[in-house]
């Protein structure tokens, strides 16, 4: 007896409060095909299981588990399985304030790119994507990954050695200090702070070893100790230490103290 294979379609999307991120697109096909269709945005894409084959510009591609696909915006492509069990993939749709119209005729000539690194920050943006609250993590990371690509798609341009500037990661410092529980956008900080976005995460990160994500999140977590042991819920902590809810607030502080708001709470004498 013939075992008819059924398609799956599982999809998941959504828009996040990260500038230049256009859709966020999670999808797990098991037969369908994409016809032949065009994106006003970049489309930066990674495969979690299975394989993907597509035509872009007449010339046959495939995006194995380690590659990060770039596709380029206006230029026609389709997509179909390349495996029986189909594929996972995720998608992130960009606009040209992060990807400039200049780089589309080496994206068309290159668009699979075989770079661990890369494909392993790709996966650390989507998970910081799914989770609210934490846009300034997102942002950071998708600004470095940002100047990745374009090293890839510009092998010719003289690479920007990361330099030094403990001025700018102290300026930036006070600034998240000042905005703890108000928060920091990336593209705020660098108006007000005349720098470069990518220059600004380096250098910060360089100055103090830690991400500006990293330093904010340790500043409110260290609020939201006083505060519990004061007596206060964790509900009302959160809300109080600039946290998204009581489920961001738990997953930073357990990472940071190693157990829960609530049980740290409990412990106190």
């Amino acid at each position: 007896m013939a075992t008819r294979r059924v398609d799956q379609q599982e999809v998941t999307a959504w828009r996040p409060r990260v500038p230049g991120v256009t859709e966020v697109f999670h999808a797990h096909f098991t037969e369908y095909a994409y016809p032949m269709h065009v994106h006003e945005a970049w489309t930066l894409l990674i495969v979690d299981d299975g394989a993907v084959r597509y035509d872009l510009d007449r010339h046959e591609h495939g995006t194995p588990h380690d590659t990060v696909t770039l596709l380029p915006p206006h230029v026609p492509h389709n997509g179909s399985p390349a495996t029986p069990h189909g594929f996972r993939k995720r998608v992130l749709y960009l606009d040209d304030s992060r990807l400039g119209d200049d780089l589309i005729g080496r994206a068309v000539d290159s668009p699979d790119l075989r770079d661990p690194v890369l494909r392993r920050r790709v996966g650390q943006l989507h998970t910081a994507l799914a989770r609210p609250g934490d846009e300034l993590e997102a942002d950071s990371r998708l600004t470095l990954i940002g100047d990745r690509l374009r090293d890839h798609l510009r092998p010719e341009a003289v690479a920007d050695v990361p330099r030094r500037d403990p001025a700018l990661a102290r300026r930036l410092r006070e600034l998240l200090d000042e905005r703890v529980v108000q928060g920091l956008a990336l593209d705020e900080a660098t108006g007000l702070l005349h720098a470069h976005p990518a220059h600004l995460v380096r250098s910060f990160s360089t100055a103090y070893g830690i991400a500006p994500h990293q330093y904010l999140m340790s500043r409110r977590v260290d609020r939201a100790r006083r505060l519990l042991l004061e007596g206060r819920s964790p509900a009302e902590v959160a809300t109080a230490t600039g946290f998204y809810d009581q489920s961001h607030l738990t997953r930073h502080f357990r990472k940071l103290v190693g157990v829960p708001p609530g049980r740290y709470r409990g412990s106190a004498r």
